[in-house]
C-alpha cells in the first residue's frame, strides 16, 4: 500500500512538472541586446523635456545601424519640431560580454553600456549648446522593450548633479 501511494505521488509531481514545464514563460522578460535593438533602420520620435529651463522639444530621429568586426556603428538623423536638424554617429565596442564602449561626436571620454537582462543601461557625458554656450550635460538611458515590439528610452539628462530634464523616445522598426 505503502509502495503505491509513493508510486501515485511521483507519477503525479512528474504530470505537474511536465505540465509547469509545458507552459509559455510570459513572466520572465526576453533578454535585450545592443545589436538586436539597433542593427537595421529604426525611426523613434520623442521630446526633450526641461521645467528648469522652460523646454520642450519635440524631434524625429531615423537610426542607421551597422555591425562590421565587432563594433557597432548607428548614425543618428535628426529633425526637431522647429525645423533643425542634426546628424550625430555611435561607434560602440564591446569591452566583455553584455558591455559596450561607445564614443559619438560631441560625448565627452566614452559611454558605458550595460545589457542588464531586458533591459540596456547606457551613461554618458555630453556637450549641448545651450543659449549661454556649451555645456556637459550627463545622460542616464534606460531602454526596454514596450508594446507591439516598440522600445522605449528613457533618460534623465544632470547638470553639475542635479537633474535638469528628460528624454522619452519610442523607437521602432
Amino acid at each position: 500500500m505503502a509502495q503505491s501511494i509513493f508510486t501515485f505521488r511521483i507519477a503525479t509531481l512528474s504530470i505537474a512538472l511536465g505540465v509547469a514545464l509545458a507552459q509559455p514563460a510570459t513572466a520572465a522578460p526576453k533578454s535585450l541586446s545592443l545589436v538586436r535593438a539597433f542593427e537595421g533602420r529604426t525611426v523613434a520620435t520623442g521630446v526633450f523635456s526641461s521645467d528648469i529651463a522652460g523646454v520642450k522639444r519635440a524631434f524625429r530621429a531615423t537610426l542607421d545601424g551597422s555591425l562590421s568586426g565587432g563594433v557597432l556603428t548607428v548614425v543618428e538623423r535628426f529633425t526637431f519640431a522647429d525645423g533643425k536638424r542634426d546628424r550625430k554617429t555611435w561607434r560602440f565596442t564591446p569591452t566583455g560580454p553584455g558591455r559596450w564602449s561607445g564614443t559619438r561626436e560631441d560625448v565627452i571620454g566614452t559611454a558605458d553600456v550595460v545589457e542588464d537582462g531586458a533591459v540596456i543601461r547606457l551613461s554618458y557625458i555630453a556637450t549641448v549648446e545651450t543659449s549661454a554656450g556649451p555645456l556637459p550635460v550627463a545622460f542616464s538611458d534606460i531602454i526596454y522593450r514596450g508594446k507591439s515590439g516598440t522600445l522605449i528610452n528613457t533618460a534623465t539628462v544632470s547638470a553639475l548633479g542635479i537633474p535638469v530634464g528628460s528624454v522619452a523616445l519610442t523607437i521602432k522598426r
